[in-house]
């Protein structure tokens, strides 16, 4: 994408820097889709690892379509493998998990199987849990002007008292976020807090407050605190 404002540019440096230590690329792409930027296009046919192209929602199409369209990746880029997927019903994401694990090279293990899952802190999920709701329950471009900040975290063996701040970008954003009444900010935090339950495996005490930072994704000193250094 081309750039509108800092957050953008911040997001296609790690893109940058993803091309140059990955072991795999994934292109994802929709069915139907014949453009390709001429840049992009350059970076994947110069890669130096394997490429997937995965074609999703191919429920859209039939088989004559689909084949069509499998044949056009393959002159565009070259790649290893196109992969006809659905996401939304999954199709072929058994078939894309197994040709991943055939081409990834193996590597030391470094976290503890049975007990490290990431390097991430719990804060750090709690926040995307909350993220993803906010994608699933808000719709259009509400969600991709939000920031999840976890401001307090306090466990007991029974239960854990968090405070979170929701930060949006403009006054109609918070307003739509609240809803009428509280009731959609209400309900973002009922659904959060049982999916942030499950994860923690004990009684979850949540409570959201919504704050404007206006133009937070142009703000040099806003994504620093976010953590887009």
């Amino acid at each position: 994408m081309k750039p509108a404002y800092k957050l953008h540019e911040k997001m296609l440096h790690a893109v940058e820097e993803t091309f140059t230590d990955a072991d795999l690329i994934l292109f994802v792409t929709e069915f139907g889709d014949r453009k390709l930027e001429e840049d992009l296009a350059v970076k994947l046919k110069n890669r130096h690892v394997p490429l997937f192209v995965l074609l999703n929602k191919v429920d859209k199409g039939n088989q004559e379509e689909v084949e069509a369209a499998v044949q056009l990746w393959k002159e565009l880029l070259d790649p290893e493998v196109v992969l006809p997927v659905s996401a939304l019903h999954n199709f072929h994401l058994d078939v894309l998990l197994n040709k991943i694990l055939e081409v990834l090279p193996e590597g030391p293990a470094y976290f503890d199987k049975d007990e490290d899952i990431s390097d991430r802190n719990t804060r750090f999920f709690v926040a995307e849990i909350i993220r993803g709701r906010i994608l699933q329950q808000y719709q259009k471009e509400v969600p991709y002007s939000v920031e999840v900040i976890v401001t307090e975290y306090k466990e007991s063996p029974e239960i854990d008292r968090i405070k979170v701040v929701i930060y949006c970008a403009r006054e109609s954003q918070k307003a739509i976020l609240l809803g009428h009444g509280g009731a959609a900010i209400k309900k973002l935090g009922i659904d959060s807090r049982k999916k942030i339950e499950e994860f923690v495996g004990k009684q979850v005490y949540l409570e959201t407050t919504v704050k404007v930072a206006d133009d937070w994704r142009d703000n040099d000193k806003m994504l620093k605190r976010f953590g887009y250094e």
